[in-house]
């Protein structure tokens, strides 16, 4: 589900605090989920309206941060974290996301973001590193076509590398309740 099925294709949501609240409401009691074992809100980065509303409205397990290496896209990822502490949410660790780019061609790889940017910002923060995710062409083609990597690529590297964080992402949260 997204907030973009909400609005017409090339629309701006502006909205801000009880917008945005009663769309996430919507968006979370009034969508037919299914029996799930785990529901992810991929949130924008940032600490605003959407950030705050989410954390103190609505039970969370724990948030991950997830950054390029880039030092400006690891200010708002510190500002995140630090952000989620403030409103006792556990921060579970940081996703460093296009991590490596490796040439389909040759091979070689090369680290466009920056290579260790937000393994730094994991140890300042006393975090773990859940995983690195690559800048590869077949995540962007088949997120472009609304399949997984790891549906359409089963098999790949780019479809490990999000099992591994899944994986680590799962052994961090809290059992659930029985």
């Amino acid at each position: 589900m997204s907030m973009g099925f909400l609005v017409e294709e090339t629309a701006p949501i502006v909205w801000r605090g009880l917008m945005v609240m009663s769309a996430i409401e919507k968006l979370l009691r009034q969508v037919d989920w299914g029996q799930l074992d785990y529901l992810v809100i991929d949130m924008p980065p940032g600490t605003g309206d959407v950030q705050l509303s989410i954390s103190q409205n609505i039970p969370i397990s724990g948030a991950v941060i997830v950054s390029t290496p880039q030092d400006i896209a690891l200010l708002d990822a510190q500002r995140a974290a630090k952000m989620f502490q403030k409103v006792s949410v556990p921060v579970l660790g940081i996703v460093q996301n296009m991590s490596v780019f490796q040439c389909p061609k040759c091979k070689h790889e090369t680290h466009i973001f920056g290579a260790e940017g937000a393994k730094e910002l994991a140890a300042k923060l006393q975090l773990d590193v859940l995983g690195d995710i690559p800048l590869h062409i077949n995540i962007r083609e088949m997120s472009d076509k609304g399949q997984p990597i790891v549906v359409s690529h089963p098999d790949s590297p780019e479809a490990s590398a999000y099992l591994k964080l899944s994986a680590e992402v799962v052994k961090r949260l809290p059992t659930p309740f029985t």
